[in-house]
């Protein structure tokens, strides 16, 4: 593997080999600099050799490689007849597939190429058609896709350029299986662009399998949190959490917060208890359908709603322009995702916030994701709120653990329409959301509804 080292010769945009209509698109959205990653990833992307990417989130990984891909695009002419699909890019979630997408209409606005964005939760039928007409860039969940190439509704025999963006958050959710099959469906020549923001094992077998001598582009430390987010811990009793972050809200008049909980039903319940106290509050999380994670979104970019509680999945992907402050109302159970957590703020150089509400139950989850960052996290006790040293910890129930490619997990909502199975008496919200998907498959013959 070659490592990547540019210093700092590529100063602008004007200097990495881009077209002029991708220069003047990149004009247009008020930027001339290209970040690290941006700097290093796109001379060697035109060079046509593979990538293993390594970047912090919100670093401008996305432009770093929805740019060159567009230059190479527009610079061969597709034959006559419906477009084939040339470049294919992976995402894990719905709303990172949906971003890319954006990403790719924003800068390719001034190129006669067409792209595609496909996930499940939706209307099977619209991406048929788009697809039936034909598209230079398909980007697409790994689980949908699959529907499609098993119904023969799109045609991946021509892809040249491959992209598995977040590739361990897709190995975290199941989805190796899916990936290796449309791998085999695949040129065996092709360009292949793997980013990750932490690299396992796991990632680097998979980089292993994939990548043909690839250059490792890595812009700042692994698994390290931004140097712009500033971060702190408030050891609260689990009780009085809600109560604490409500009075953080008010008291410091945040505007606009990301809050992580650890399940779906979590978020349900703090969104609505944040709602009591006079906060507008959503929730975002794998239950929800695409059209109310959309208007959730939305809200909360508008300011309509000053508060998105998401889980870890539904907000990876998730690009909130200068969000200031993000929560973790409650630990996660893998130290890499507190990383990806406050990743959504302290963005393309802007500072941010990331407070941690620390129950006794989470000690030794906040002792292993100091061990990850390699130091220890303030610790700021908020007046009124001091812990009751009384209380004695309380097991951590673990639902699931996304880890090791469990492909019926609950977390995985499009793979969990894939496989029936029996639904408890606890899991009501996963069953309506399934029934939704099973109106969609009987609307779409045998083409099954994906809530990914």
């Amino acid at each position: 593997m070659i490592r990547a080292d540019f210093g700092v010769f590529y100063m602008s945009f004007d200097t990495l080999g881009l077209s002029a209509e991708l220069i003047q698109a990149v004009t247009e959205q008020g930027y001339s600099t290209p970040t690290p990653i941006q700097r290093d990833a796109i001379p060697v992307i035109l060079e046509g050799r593979d990538i293993m990417g390594g970047a912090q989130t919100g670093t401008g990984k996305t432009a770093g490689f929805t740019l060159p891909m567009l230059h190479l695009l527009s610079k061969q002419t597709p034959g006559k007849g419906p477009r084939p699909v040339r470049a294919l890019i992976l995402t894990p979630t719905r709303e990172l597939a949906a971003q890319v997408g954006e990403s790719i209409e924003t800068y390719g606005k001034h190129l006669p190429l067409k792209s595609a964005v496909i996930f499940g939760g939706v209307k099977i039928n619209p991406q048929i058609a788009k697809l039936r007409h034909g598209v230079d860039i398909l980007v697409a969940t790994p689980g949908r896709l699959l529907d499609h190439a098993n119904q023969k509704t799109v045609d991946l025999s021509k892809v040249d350029m491959l992209v598995l963006d977040e590739a361990d958050r897709m190995l975290d959710m199941g989805f190796i299986h899916d990936v290796r099959k449309i791998l085999a469906r695949l040129p065996k020549k092709r360009q292949n662009l793997l980013f990750s923001a932490t690299f396992s094992n796991d990632i680097k077998k998979l980089a292993d399998n994939l990548l043909n001598a690839p250059v490792m582009i890595e812009v700042a430390r692994r698994n390290t949190a931004s140097e712009q987010v500033e971060q702190v811990t408030h050891p609260v009793d689990r009780e009085r959490k809600q109560e604490l972050l409500s009075h953080l809200i008010n008291s410091q008049n945040w505007q606009q917060v990301l809050v992580f909980t650890r399940t779906k039903h979590g978020a349900n319940r703090l969104a609505q208890k944040l709602e009591k106290d006079g906060i507008s509050a959503a929730a975002i999380h794998g239950n929800k359908s695409q059209a109310a994670r959309t208007r959730a979104l939305s809200s909360f970019k508008d300011g309509s709603v000053r508060i998105l509680v998401a889980t870890d999945i539904a907000a990876r992907g998730l690009d909130i322009d200068q969000l200031p402050h993000v929560v973790n109302f409650e630990l996660p159970n893998v130290p890499e995702d507190y990383v990806h957590r406050i990743g959504r703020t302290g963005r393309a150089g802007h500072e941010g916030e990331a407070m941690s509400l620390v129950c006794i139950d989470e000690h030794k989850l906040l002792r292993d994701i100091e061990r990850l960052l390699k130091r220890e996290l303030p610790k700021v006790v908020v007046p009124g709120y001091e812990p009751n040293p009384s209380i004695k910890p309380e097991p951590i129930r673990k639902a699931f653990s996304p880890r090791g490619g469990n492909r019926h997990s609950p977390g995985n909502a499009e793979n969990a329409a894939r496989h029936k199975r029996p639904h408890s008496s606890t899991s009501h919200n996963k069953s309506n959301s399934y029934g939704k998907q099973t109106k969609q498959r009987g609307s779409a013959q045998s083409l099954r509804g994906r809530a990914k």
